[in-house]
Order: structure tokens, then C-alpha cells, then sequence
């Protein structure tokens, strides 16, 4: 028996519409969607659908835009910095290189700078090699729109997105020394660990406590960080890999809400921090995301 398109690309599209939204719960609220549509064609109808995985791409695309677009006053409004959702990822995503930097806190945080079209544009093209003319179907715009759309995209993405030529293993050891040296206080082990010009984001949603703008410089991010046993005698650090990268969940703070922390390395230097404490963001940690191209 035929596996059936939909199970068969569901990897595909729930990855496709996370990179578009930064949001797990959306990207998985559009697959259901997509789903219950593609279900109500019919058996019939679904084998008449020659191209399928496009048929299906499209679709995700245009509900995973028409939710991005209402969400732009939203963000507008939302109580301190806003990160992606974080996903909890099988450590072998890493071994596919452009998966695991298309899914990257890093990356998701550059792409929030692009506006909804521009961000579907580089998407499908950039991390999932969509065809134009399937991505100007998609879009209801011409080919040479998209193209156009694309080309801007990418030079914005290029002039932002970070250079993270390390290894899954070297940025495991950096994030190792980083996690000792915050797990024992020790200032000078985390300036060690730290670019010169590294920057602290935190989102709490307003819900749980976090620094409202962004924090940079290595002294001015270790003596932040350095207070971490104060936080409570039963907190600890949980290694755990998130977005396809070694990443850290704090559990047992004072104020009961985990975080989840994700990095950015660079030369063997942590670059980038990104703490998530808003809880509705940190739900679905406790189930692996299947991630595919």
C-alpha cells in the first residue's frame, strides 16, 4: 500500500511552517490544518493531485503566512524581547549542516527581521530548494516578483545571519566549559567562554521574570550569569539539544518557571545567548520535534 503524501512529507511541512513562524504550536496548528484539508478532498481527488509534496507545500505556506501576517501586531505588543519558540531535536540534526543552521536560534532570530513575504521567499528557496515557480503559485505572485523578493532576502539574511563554521563537537565543548563555569560561579571561566561583544537576549512574555533588553559585553553577561546559584539551592542545568544544537533547560528556579537556553558560537567563543522563560514556549519540551528537508 501507497504511504499517503501527507504522512509521507509531515517531517517536511511541520519544519517548513515552524521556519516560517518561530513558533512550534503554530507551525503543528498549520499542519493539522493542512490535514484536515487535505483530508476532506477525498481519496479520489488526492490521487489526482499529480504533484502532491507541492500540492501540500503550497498549503502550508499560505495558512503559515496568513498567521505570520496577523501576528505582526502582536509582536509588536508583546512585553520585552520575543524569541522563537525552542524545539527539542535528536542530536543527529546536527549532522545535517544546513538543517541544523536553518533551524538555529541564530538563523530563526534573523529571519523575524524579514517581513512575511520576503521570510517565505528565502525559506522555501534558501533551506527547502523550492522551485520559483512553485513558490510564485504558492505566493499568487510572478516568477520574476519572487525572484526579485529572493534576491533582497538573501542579502539582508547575508548581512546578518552569523558565521557558524564549528563543528557539533567544538560548540559541545564550548557550551560545556560555559555550563561549568556558570554552575560554579566562576567569572573568570565565563569570560573565557565569552566573545568580547557577546549579547544576552531574554523573553519571559512578561509571565516570568527576564531582562527586558538585550545585554552586551562579556563582563557586563558574566555578572549576570554568575549569580545563577543564588537563583535557589535546587536549581540544576540539564544538558539537552534544542533547535539542533547543544542548548541547556534551568530547572527548579525560585520563581517556578524553567528556562531554556540556546547559543551562538563563533571561533570557539560563545557569541550569541538566548534564554527563553516564557512557559507557554517551553511546553512541548518534553517530546522530540521530527525535523527534515
Amino acid at each position: 500500500m501507497t504511504e499517503d503524501p501527507f504522512v509521507a512529507h509531515r517531517g517536511l511541512l511541520f519544519t517548513m511552517a515552524y521556519e516560517l513562524l518561530g513558533s512550534a504550536a503554530e507551525a503543528e496548528d498549520v499542519v493539522q490544518e493542512t490535514w484536515i484539508r487535505w483530508d476532506a478532498l477525498g481519496e479520489a481527488a488526492r490521487d489526482e493531485v499529480v504533484a502532491s509534496r507541492a500540492f501540500l507545500v503550497r498549503m502550508v505556506t499560505r495558512k503559515a503566512l496568513d498567521r505570520l501576517r496577523a501576528n505582526s501586531r502582536r509582536r509588536e505588543q508583546y512585553v520585552g524581547e520575543w524569541l522563537p519558540e525552542p524545539v527539542l531535536t535528536a542530536p543527529d540534526v546536527a549532522d545535517d549542516v544546513e538543517l541544523a543552521e536553518s533551524v538555529s536560534f541564530a538563523m530563526l532570530t534573523v529571519l523575524e527581521t524579514l517581513n512575511p513575504t520576503e521570510r517565505a521567499v528565502f525559506v522555501l528557496r534558501e533551506v527547502f530548494d523550492v522551485p520559483y515557480a512553485e513558490i510564485a503559485d504558492a505566493l499568487d505572485k510572478s516568477q520574476a516578483a519572487v525572484r526579485q523578493i529572493g534576491h533582497r532576502a538573501r542579502e539582508h539574511v547575508a548581512a546578518r545571519r552569523p558565521r557558524m563554521e564549528v563543528s557539533p563537537r567544538e560548540q559541545e565543548e564550548v557550551v560545556e566549559r560555559f555550563l561549568a563555569a556558570v554552575a560554579g560561579g566562576d567569572l573568570q571561566g565565563l569570560l573565557d567562554a565569552l566573545a568580547p561583544d557577546v549579547v544576552l537576549v531574554a523573553d519571559g512574555g512578561g509571565i516570568a521574570q527576564a531582562i527586558r533588553l538585550p545585554v552586551a559585553g562579556a563582563k557586563k553577561v558574566a555578572n549576570l550569569l554568575r549569580t545563577f546559584p543564588k537563583f535557589g539551592a535546587g536549581a540544576s542545568l540539564v544538558p539537552i539539544t534544542l533547535n539542533g544544537a547543544p542548548a541547556v533547560k534551568v530547572v527548579g528556579i525560585d520563581d517556578g518557571f524553567d528556562t531554556a537556553i540556546s547559543f551562538a558560537v563563533e571561533g570557539g567563543l560563545i557569541t550569541r545567548i538566548f534564554a527563553v522563560r516564557n512557559p507557554a514556549k517551553l511546553s512541548g519540551l518534553d517530546v522530540e520535534a521530527t525535523l527534515s528537508r
